[in-house]
């Protein structure tokens, strides 16, 4: 390289000239070296991929390890395959993203286990890596899967044992037997605390428990120590004070006393004192006659007596309250069991009054949850999970991914598909050379899901018009009517290409002779030589069983080379 010399010094220039006393050119000379440098570290920001295979020949079910390196800048965002992008290599499992740092570059590497399960030669396809939303495309492989070689004369060989129905076990029985345990102690532990439970009375529970004479002594005492003198509050005062020797009188002593006016119930006492029922003197019932008529003064004719006069006619009430208690004759065995009749249905009343709390409070408490639970999950979906419904049990069981046929389907499916028998007849049996088909379907309703693989005689493309045309005519044989057809483009999860054929109808189900609107859908794939099938059906109104066939739907996988 030439260098640039300014003054006594000189500089190198990439232009490969020397420059004297030239500001200008050594300016561009400048720029030109900053664009350099600029240019070259934009090239040391470019992201660098790299692959690398283990083994390119395995046995049937070994893995190969197939690792990919990306170098890249520390503020680049990289994301990696995902999921079933091997086809028809199959990804047994995909290792954690192992990052080293090397300055300000970073060196992100992941390794994927695949396998095949079937011998051939396989290509590996593309990947695609995606860095700051550009995506990159790695190599392609070929991979060699060779089969275990038998010995036949050493191993004798056998037929394929026939399908064992076994009993399905249910490995989260825990779960709903802690759950059942954890409801029931909630609710006794409910009915307990409102119902069993010895809590303490209340006072008005523990004063309705009182003999009446208990009972007026307690209130008298509760009017002692009231407020009504003081606040000037005479009327209130003497409300209180007569209804209470009043209220006692009709219950210990058996007068009608409440409902009755002050000169009525002089009477009635005069009448029980003169025959000897009710031995008052004469004076105890004159001193409660003054207490009655100064209440009515008070009551009625706004009349306000001074204060000591209102505190000696309590003091005169209670005598009267105790003379008349001492004045009734001792009850008689029958009054005595009548009285604790009395108190022990006071008690089932009470007791009565519990339950009924406790009872209502369960009853809230189950109304609230319920509507709390519907809201949030619906209150159809809520039904059937405690009636039960059998598409909804299908849709929140143990789902099953296997393969079907060959060439094979792989799907996930509620319940593993069982193989079906299928004779071919005279005339189709020039075209295919065998057909392989599994099906499930459910008990009640039209669900239904079901797989057909078809290898031809001959390698030719396979005509799927006549395949759609073939199933509908099956569809009409077995009693469906009004079927609708609509047809699309249809991509498994790896980028395999089908078509999708669905639409609606009436259908016939075994056991019913009514004809239910349904709906179905088929997806076909194929290639020279074969043909693969999927046939679903369902109710048109079943919102658990569209949930189910979507489900598989995302699960669809086919390999189209055999």
């Amino acid at each position: 390289m030439m260098m640039l010399e300014t003054n006594t010094k000189t500089y190198p220039c990439p232009f490969g000239q020397r420059y004297r006393n030239s500001a200008s050119k050594l300016l561009g000379c400048i720029l030109v070296i900053l664009l350099l440098i600029g240019f070259q570290g934009f090239s040391q920001s470019k992201p660098t991929i790299k692959t690398q295979i283990d083994t390119t020949y395995i046995r049937i079910g070994e893995q190969i390890q197939w690792q990919v390196s990306v170098e890249i800048d520390s503020t680049d965002q990289v994301i990696f395959p995902e999921g079933q992008t091997f086809s028809p290599l199959e990804t047994v499992e995909a290792y954690a993203t192992d990052t080293t740092r090397k300055k300000d570059r970073l060196t992100l590497q992941k390794i994927y286990a695949l396998t095949q399960f079937d011998s051939g030669s396989y290509k590996l396809p593309k990947q695609r890596i995606e860095i700051n939303g550009v995506g990159y495309f790695t190599d392609s492989l070929q991979i060699n899967v060779e089969t275990i070689p038998v010995d036949t004369l050493a191993q004798k060989m056998y037929d394929i044992k026939p399908l064992i129905a076994v009993e399905k076990t249910n490995p989260d029985w825990w779960k709903y037997l802690l759950g059942g345990i954890l409801i029931l102690a909630i609710l006794g532990g409910l009915f307990y605390w409102f119902v069993l439970r010895k809590k303490l009375l209340s006072e008005e529970e523990k004063e309705a428990l009182l003999l009446p004479y208990d009972r007026a002594l307690l209130e008298l005492k509760r009017l002692e120590n009231s407020k009504y003198l003081i606040q000037d509050e005479f009327k209130e005062y003497y409300s209180e004070l007569t209804d209470i020797v009043r209220s006692y009188l009709e219950e210990d002593a058996q007068i009608s006393a409440m409902e009755s006016t002050t000169g009525q119930l002089i009477d009635k006492l005069e009448l029980l004192s003169d025959s000897g029922e009710l031995e008052l003197e004469k004076d105890t019932i004159d001193q409660f006659k003054n207490i009655l008529q100064t209440a009515d003064l008070v009551k009625f004719a706004k009349s306000k007596p001074s204060m000591s006069v209102a505190e000696q006619d309590w003091k005169t009430v209670g005598q009267i309250v105790e003379k008349t208690h001492k004045a009734i004759p001792e009850p008689t065995a029958e009054e005595l069991m009548q009285l604790e009749e009395y108190q022990e249905e006071l008690e089932r009343k009470i007791k009565k009054k519990k339950v009924i709390l406790g009872l209502a409070s369960l009853a809230a408490l189950l109304i609230v949850g319920v509507a709390i639970a519907g809201f949030k999950y619906g209150f159809t979906y809520l039904k059937d999970s405690v009636i039960g419904n059998p598409t909804l049990e299908l849709l929140k069981g143990s789902w099953v991914s296997s393969r079907y046929g060959f060439p094979p389907i792989i799907v996930e499916t509620p319940k593993v598909l069982v193989r079906q028998e299928i004779k071919l007849p005279p005339e189709a049996k020039a075209n295919i050379s065998e057909i392989q088909a599994f099906a499930y379907r459910s008990a009640v309703g039209l669900f239904t899901v079901a797989t057909t693989s078809v290898t031809l005689s001959q390698e030719a493309e396979p005509d799927f018009t006549q395949t759609i045309e073939q199933i509908i005519k099956n569809f009409e044989v077995q009693g469906a009517k009004n079927i609708i057809t609509k047809q699309e483009d249809f991509v498994t999860i790896s980028g395999v290409k089908g078509l999708k054929v669905y639409g609606s109808g009436k259908f016939a189900v075994p056991e019913s002779k009514v004809l239910i609107k349904g709906k179905y859908a088929v997806l076909l794939f194929g290639g020279k030589g074969f043909q693969q099938y999927i046939i679903l059906t369902w109710l048109d109104d079943d919102p658990y069983a569209q949930d189910i066939v979507d489900r598989i739907l995302t699960t669809v996988e086919v390999k189209t080379e055999i």
